[in-house]
């Protein structure tokens, strides 16, 4: 099953740029998913357990930044354009 996730993060700190940054380099860096980001949230795409275990992974990581939030809209179907 194909999967359609959006992604909010917000590093609740003064830096934030370079965290979201970070994530999204991070997220580009898997080459069985799909990343397109814009200026409000990233959506990622591709086989459900690929999706779900490469953003698992990556969120886990950003939580080493203090007080990280998490915003995740996940859609059972490929809604890539």
């Amino acid at each position: 099953m194909y999967i359609s996730i959006d992604v909010s993060y917000y590093p609740l700190k003064d830096e934030f740029k370079p965290s979201i940054k970070d994530f999204i380099r991070r997220l580009n860096s898997h080459e069985n998913i799909i990343v397109d980001s814009n200026g409000m949230s990233t959506q990622v795409f591709g086989e459900y357990s690929e999706v779900m275990r490469i953003i698992t992974n990556e969120i886990k990581k950003s939580f080493e930044v203090p007080h990280s939030v998490f915003i995740l809209k996940i859609i059972n179907s490929d809604l890539q354009a």
